[in-house]
């Protein structure tokens, strides 16, 4: 059913005879391109496999990109949805809808509905699937059982994988209180002979699948990417634009610094680099430093605003990792000389912000995952 590989990373990558790779990057290179090429063809090979996965790490790591490569990479139709902005179930089904709408025939869609959906759903002119409003509980349970149905019917009509991408999967426990939406999903995974599910979450989630005996997933986590791919990154992007870091300077090093292997810091801290004046070419310290400080002005009411909405234990927890990093933040020692609550509460702090994506676990030595907010957060209390 795979339609033949697209030429995405031919189209990028030029080989020289010796085997070195020579990488032609700019801001909007898919990532599994940049540090990230293991975990893309991994992702290619589970999906190709009629697999399921789950793609666990911090906001900006690439974990979408990779998805949506993975599944272009192996012919197949994509359906996303964000579940941040499914508020409730019947917002869910909405967004499930929608994107059925924009990957399938108008006339097969509402055929469909004209045969099994009727009393729950409506097809509209302008060719979107919509589901009947004031719906009650029992019947926004049987839309959602009947859209479960379309992905597979989809495939087979289209002869088409169809990979079903489910971005912020874990939020959809703020209103399924009891799991039942959950575990259905869970069910249906590696039930249908011709989709597959993505499951996108904070690295925090990896615990929750490990003993998935009955609706096993692939795991992918997404690390910090190394400073030498980022470096090469980042000097590939400048070479492009008639840049480069001065060699006689700690600019490199600076900027590698600042952005700890996070590959969406890195770019925003790129496109900054890019908008200043450089006479002759060269990216100096000041340049760099410059970069950061108006970066950090211009990110500083998000960041305000991020605070206001977390627990106070949890800012307290985040400002003192920033200030001072450590990899034993349940230590007696380390408590006592930040003001820590001790036992389940602390806990409950690094559990809140592992799963919000804002801290990495134990295995990167609990550090904030966004290393130009902890940046600012030190320019805050110094």
């Amino acid at each position: 059913m795979l339609t033949q590989k697209s030429s995405m990373l031919a189209n990028t990558v030029r080989i020289k005879p010796e085997g070195e790779k020579v990488v032609s990057l700019d801001l909007s290179t898919p990532l599994q391109l940049i540090g990230r090429s293991i975990e893309f063809q991994r992702i290619v090979e589970v999906l190709a496999q009629d697999g399921d996965l789950l793609i666990t790490g911090v906001p900006g790591s690439g974990r979408r990109t990779l998805a949506r490569g993975g599944a272009q990479e192996v012919g197949a139709v994509v359906l996303e949805i964000d579940c941040i902005r499914a508020t409730d179930g019947e917002r869910f089904l909405q967004l499930l809808a929608e994107a059925i709408s924009q990957n399938w025939d108008a006339a097969k869609i509402q055929a469909w509905v004209e045969k099994k959906a009727q009393e729950l759903l409506i097809f509209h002119p302008e060719n979107k699937l919509k589901v009947l409003r004031s719906l009650n509980q029992k019947q926004l349970w049987q839309t959602f059982e009947l859209l479960l149905e379309l992905p597979q019917i989809i495939a087979v009509d289209l002869h088409q994988r169809v990979v079903l991408i489910l971005h912020s999967f874990p939020h959809i426990r703020s209103w399924d209180r009891h799991s039942l939406w959950e575990m259905t999903f869970r069910q249906k995974i590696n039930q249908d002979s011709d989709v597959s599910y993505v499951l996108i979450a904070t690295i925090a989630e990896t615990g929750n699948y490990l003993d998935e005996n009955n609706h096993p997933l692939e795991i992918l986590q997404l690390p910090p990417l190394a400073n030498d791919v980022l470096a090469m990154w980042a000097r590939e992007i400048l070479h492009n634009e008639g840049l480069t870091f001065d060699p006689r300077s700690q600019a490199l090093q600076i900027f590698l610094e600042a952005v700890q292997g996070h590959i969406g810091d890195a770019m925003v801290l790129i496109r900054r680099l890019q908008s200043l004046c450089h006479s002759d070419g060269l990216v100096t310290e000041k340049d760099v430093e410059k970069a950061i400080t108006e970066l950090l002005k211009d990110l500083s009411m998000t960041y305000e605003s991020l605070l206001m909405i977390l627990p106070a234990n949890q800012v307290h927890l985040l400002e003192s990792l920033a200030l001072y990093p450590t990899e034993k933040p349940q230590s007696k020692d380390y408590i006592k000389k930040h003001g820590l609550s001790r036992g389940g509460s602390l806990q409950g702090a690094l559990t809140g912000l592992q799963h919000k994506g804002l801290i990495y676990g134990s295995e990167q030595g609990y550090k904030l995952a966004m290393p130009l907010l902890a940046l600012w957060l030190r320019q805050r209390l110094r």
